[in-house]
């Protein structure tokens, strides 16, 4: 965590949590759920070499405020208010999974404010989709135990997507897993209930996708994104749903590349 910095920033919807390093072109980064900045807590102190690199904790996880339903709208809000909060009008967006539907969203609402935007393994929610999910185990599921055994089943859940020598990212996903015990589902039911046919004509920023070459989720949908959104899909091998945790360096260069190109 060379350089990085943390601080709470009032807003309209309350204190939100941020970390930050670096300086310049401002690019901020949005978790997936139900994590927390700490998923690019490597990527931070490469990113901020280039640029003033922030992730923020979304409005409901880690130590932001937890108001308001949990939908993919109300955590734009969040960011949103943060920006506002920070006087930023113009911003760089990142977003992973959870984050990169939020990123979209943003993008939908108002494209003025967004220098770039990178979706990292964004699922494209159709209601093909919600169909084939709509029976699966739910994801991240555990009920709280009076032995903790909720703590291991939480570990077990999610061993197989990080990779031998990997155990400090998963004891982060853990706690930040932890602190919205009581609402697991409710961040992944938001993006299963969010409208994004009609947000992706919208989008007018200059994107880039990137996915993980083994995230089996989100892989197979990025070809229709890159069409419906006319723009470049890098797959980074070596990574699957966790890519900013196993290959920060490689997110880090193709996100810093990608947003510090010259505007035309």
């Amino acid at each position: 965590m060379t350089g990085v910095r943390r601080r709470y920033v009032d807003t309209r919807l309350g204190q939100m949590h941020l970390a930050e390093c670096g300086s310049g072109t401002p690019v901020l980064f949005l978790h997936q759920t139900p994590r927390s900045w700490t998923e690019y807590i490597r990527v931070l102190p490469i990113a901020g070499g280039s640029v003033h690199a922030m992730a923020m904790d979304t409005l409901g996880f880690g130590q932001s405020a937890r108001t308001g339903e949990f939908s993919i709208e109300r955590f734009a809000d969040g960011v949103e208010a943060l920006l506002d909060a920070l006087g930023l009008s113009r911003v760089a967006l990142v977003g992973h999974h959870t984050g990169a539907v939020i990123a979209l969203e943003v993008a939908a609402r108002d494209p003025s404010r967004l220098s770039a935007l990178v979706l990292s393994a964004m699922p494209h929610v159709t209601p093909g989709r919600r169909e084939r999910v709509r029976d699966l185990p739910q994801v991240d599921h555990v009920r709280p135990a009076a032995d903790g055994a909720h703590v291991t089943e939480l570990w077990r859940q999610r061993r197989a997507f990080y990779d031998a020598g990997q155990e400090d990212d998963l004891t982060r996903f853990v706690i930040d897993a932890l602190q919205v015990v009581d609402r697991l589902q409710d961040g992944h039911a938001a993006v299963g209930a969010y409208g994004m046919a009609s947000r992706l004509p919208l989008v007018r920023t200059r994107t880039l996708l990137l996915c993980g070459a083994q995230d089996a989720y989100s892989l197979p949908d990025q070809p229709a994104l890159a069409r419906a959104l006319g723009c470049e899909l890098q797959v980074i091998d070596g990574a699957g749903v966790c890519l900013p945790e196993q290959r920060p360096d490689a997110f880090a260069e193709a996100v810093m590349s990608f947003v510090t190109q010259p505007r035309v």
